[in-house]
């Protein structure tokens, strides 16, 4: 069953002196988490497929006193095990480790019923949410493990634990998302210190939210700011020993 973390007050300084990648860090619950892990402490690397959206993060951060984060541009929708390699070398001769992933970056595909879906869209949606997701975490699993406590986060749904009409590729995507989250788990029980878990964030203010419910008032929805505990408590050390879980960042 999800679980919650409650009235989760983390430390100042909880991520000083971590290293934490942030996919999809341009908009939305990425960029939020980057600016709010730098507040903590972290050296973000951002990275998302729009450089200039990227630009504005590391300036906010910045311009937040942050540490200087890096910024790394790919389209995950194009990439291929070797972009991910050729980062994953990138990252060990920037910093010579990594302490927190968060995989963020996510596509909503088609609203529609699975016998009018394209193909072209599912396959996108699924290279993604789910290849690249995979991609990245096999390629950077040698970075965390320098690690004195590795975190991964997966960003997962509602739709990707019980199923709903008209959400095609992206539900089928989060139940992916699960699975690849609990095999990695259980593969790093007992022989690994990264711990690794999912996040549902719920009904959040992001530009997915406004794509998927474009009649709802978005003032009405709950900020991204709002759900940065749960994100920042799988992140620091207050949840060391805990993975393989599944998180609801709203109650």
């Amino acid at each position: 069953m999800p679980e919650t973390i409650g009235n989760y007050s983390p430390a100042p300084d909880l991520l000083r002196d971590r290293v934490i990648l942030v996919t999809g860090a341009g908009d939305g619950i990425g960029r939020t988490a980057a600016r709010t892990f730098a507040a903590h402490g972290a050296t973000v690397v951002l990275l998302g497929r729009t450089t200039q959206k990227l630009e504005q993060v590391y300036d906010e951060i910045e311009a937040a006193g942050g540490a200087q984060p890096a910024i790394f541009p790919m389209d995950l929708a194009q990439a291929r095990i070797e972009n991910f390699e050729h980062f994953a070398e990138a990252i060990d001769q920037e910093f010579g480790r990594l302490d927190g992933l968060l995989h963020n970056a996510s596509l909503l595909g088609q609203r529609t019923p699975i016998a009018n879906y394209h193909f072209g869209t599912w396959e996108q949606v699924m290279q993604v949410n789910v290849n690249a997701a995979f991609g990245l975490t096999k390629t950077l699993l040698p970075m965390l493990e320098k690690s004195e406590a590795g975190s991964i986060v997966f960003t997962s749904s509602s739709v990707g634990r019980k199923g709903r009409a008209f959400w095609g590729a992206y539900a089928v995507s989060k139940f992916a998302t699960e699975g690849l989250m609990e095999v990695l788990a259980d593969e790093m029980d007992g022989v690994s210190n990264i711990r690794v878990n999912s996040i549902n964030p719920g009904a959040t203010r992001t530009n997915m939210r406004a794509a998927a419910y474009p009649a709802e008032d978005p003032r009405a929805v709950t900020p991204p700011e709002d759900v940065m505990p749960t994100y920042l408590y799988l992140m620091g050390d207050d949840s060391r020993g805990i993975s393989g879980r599944q998180f609801d960042a709203q109650g």
